[in-house]
């Protein structure tokens, strides 16, 4: 009798016990692939955006074994708020796990560099999805300020198997596409 209490409150442990494991990163990332330019589809809220109201992007450029990092966006007045910055290849294997940061400190860079991992990734590069292992945030982007409704059901239901919470990433106003922020979980399921 004891046995089965055990084997039952264990059944129940057991997504907890996959949460606390961190995502899956993509297979293999092309570098040359992925550079260039891309439209923020979703995210999750974060402090550091907060200026950012619409049309953001990330354009992406190899330099010296690293990638050059230029986020954009469009602030509440109306101007373009950019921020620049460096990101570190962290596994050589995949280039799927890599450290960006925004602080240059006196000339050093990734003093206070943050996880990005690539956790999908279209074969033909059409729509990324950037992670965080403990899934603070998470961003879906793509090649053009639209997704289709296949591919952005498809990201949402990885993301949930993946241990995300889809209503915590907001769709990204990209003008004169997508007005409003929605959950992301609406987005793909309605209201």
């Amino acid at each position: 009798m004891r046995k089965g209490k055990w084997c039952f409150g264990l059944f129940w442990l057991l997504p907890a016990l996959a949460l606390a494991q961190p995502p899956a990163t993509v297979a293999q990332v092309d570098l040359d692939r992925y550079v260039g330019k891309w439209y923020e589809i979703a995210s999750i809220p974060q402090y550091f955006q907060r200026q950012c109201v619409r049309d953001v992007t990330a354009e992406y450029a190899l330099k010296h074994g690293a990638l050059s990092v230029i986020n954009r966006c469009a602030t509440a007045s109306g101007e373009i708020s950019e921020a620049q910055g460096q990101a570190r290849i962290v596994d050589t294997q995949s280039n799927a796990k890599l450290e960006v940061t925004f602080v240059n400190l006196f000339g050093w860079r990734y003093l206070f560099g943050g996880d990005y991992w690539i956790i999908d990734l279209a074969p033909d590069y059409r729509y990324a999805v950037v992670g965080h292992p403990g899934r603070e945030y998470a961003w879906v982007l793509a090649r053009t300020p639209q997704i289709s409704a296949q591919d952005l059901t498809a990201i949402a239901n990885r993301l949930q198997s993946n241990g995300y919470d889809t209503c915590s990433l907001l769709t990204t106003t990209q003008t004169p596409i997508l007005t409003a922020r929605t959950p992301l979980c609406k987005a793909v399921n309605g209201p």
